[in-house]
């Protein structure tokens, strides 16, 4: 169960972002630098993880008192090879945060750590992913978490567990809403799998972003989980994108080579993002997507 340290919001002493030029790193760096927060962006250029004695110069680079927040991954993690390269980013970056004075790590992870629940899942469900992109995140929450505990206690250790994101700035082409938008703006027909009945949570960068910063202005600690709470379908989604352009698309249905993954079902309770920030309001699934949609059109 995760706990707000500060009482009220409060300025960090500076941000550093290690994933700063990502999808999900960058709309962090944009909502602190909106805050007015001091900020240290990092991407490849400056520490590359994957780099023997990249902790050195990761070590170099903090202050006394930082806030660090680490959104860099290979992902999706797909195999054994990606999940070495992951866990070794892991390390390299503890090689730096160890001994350091800091005042937080916030770690994004993701949804993927938690096993399939029949009901709504939250911050206390089971974590025994039987995927290699969930066990990666879980492990990587494990190393930050114990090595921490023992060598920075009083660094207070937090993780944001966002479902799928969906953005206008996003790089990935999986299947989903920023697929589909790149299909309607190419005027080409989108594919889903069987009649696209899978349903599940699908969050904005930007409230994933704000709520980075949140946890950053309270010190917060423990696990969060970045889900809205509601689900859609992955055609309700093909029919969104389509419904936000003048052009008329084809949906193909494709069949199946394997059951629905997640039994076709994922829904979470976001009771816990309520609890701890009550005036926090997520964007509306609709308006969201609709929003992004113009944002890339109209670029």
């Amino acid at each position: 169960m995760a706990e707000n340290l500060n009482d009220a919001a409060a300025a960090p002493t500076r941000v550093v972002v290690i994933g700063a030029g990502g999808f999900v790193g960058s709309a962090v760096l944009t909502a602190a630098r909106d805050r007015g927060f001091p900020v240290l962006p990092l991407g490849r250029g400056e520490v590359d993880l994957l780099a023997d004695g990249s902790g050195d110069i990761l070590k170099g680079l903090l202050k006394p008192g930082d806030t660090v927040v680490f959104v860099s991954a290979l992902a999706p993690c797909k195999d054994y090879v990606m999940f070495e390269a992951n866990i070794r980013m892991a390390k390299n970056a503890l090689d730096g945060l160890v001994g350091q004075p800091l005042a937080q790590l916030l770690y994004i992870s993701s949804d993927a750590v938690y096993s399939d629940f029949d009901g709504a899942l939250t911050e206390a469900s089971v974590t025994a992913p039987d995927n290699l992109h969930g066990q990666m995140h879980v492990s990587r929450e494990t190393m930050f978490a114990a090595t921490l505990a023992d060598a920075n206690p009083d660094t207070a250790f937090a993780t944001l567990r966002p479902t799928l994101i969906y953005g206008a700035g996003d790089p990935h082409n999986g299947y989903g809403p920023n697929k589909y938008r790149r299909l309607v703006l190419a005027g080409e027909k989108i594919a889903l799998f069987g009649n696209g009945e899978e349903r599940r949570d699908h969050v904005s960068v930007l409230d994933v972003a704000e709520l980075a910063v949140r946890m950053i202005e309270r010190r917060t600690a423990g696990a969060l989980n970045a889900t809205t709470g509601r689900v859609a379908s992955f055609r309700e989604l093909a029919e969104m994108a389509i419904g936000f352009s003048d052009r008329s698309i084809e949906i193909e249905n494709l069949p199946r080579s394997g059951p629905m993954p997640h039994n076709g079902y994922r829904p979470f309770d976001p009771a816990e993002v309520l609890r701890l920030f009550p005036d926090f309001a997520f964007t509306e699934l609709e308006a969201g997507l609709r929003a992004a949609f113009n944002e890339v059109r109209d670029a």
